[in-house]
């Protein structure tokens, strides 16, 4: 199984912005957490980062037939963009959307959310511990995709005589 994990703009300055919102981890350190995750789990993990909305949506295309599951902070984009939207809608594949913040307690501008109708989850207001959460979930949903291929299998298989 593997696990792409894009991160938006500004989470390059994890650690640095608004520790008062986001707190002191710096992305490297939710990456090195995330990946001792995905080891113990025998998960392939791949990260991704840009401050670039067409850059995001260029690494959604990209894990189509080549990612089981997506892990997306659209960061300021998911109040904003359809094109983000539109790639993770195209792509079908699980996509759970992780905010270090409670964006729901926030600006009312940060309450448009375009991102969360086309991904299988959301995990809000954790702060870094959302991005296990969301690993975790992710964990979830494959075993459950899997089960469901399997039992779907032997339907089709034709009866033993």
């Amino acid at each position: 199984m593997k696990v792409v994990v894009i991160q938006g703009p500004n989470l390059n300055m994890l650690g640095v912005r608004e520790q008062n919102i986001y707190g002191p981890m710096k992305l490297e350190q939710i990456h090195a957490q995330m990946k001792e995750f995905a080891t113990q789990n025998n998960i392939e993990i791949e990260f991704f980062q840009s401050n670039l909305e067409g850059e995001i949506v260029d690494k959604v295309q990209e894990c189509y037939g080549d990612a089981d599951g997506i892990i997306i902070n659209a960061a300021a984009y998911t109040h904003t963009s359809i094109a983000i939207r539109d790639a993770i809608s195209a792509v079908g594949l699980p996509a759970i959307e992780v905010h270090i913040s409670n964006i729901h307690r926030r600006e009312e501008f940060r309450k448009e959310n375009m991102i969360a109708p086309v991904c299988t989850s959301s995990v809000v207001g954790f702060g870094p511990f959302g991005y296990h959460l969301a690993m975790v979930g992710m964990l979830q949903i494959m075993s459950e995709m899997q089960a469901a291929q399997e039992m779907q299998k032997q339907q089709q298989a034709p009866a033993a005589k």
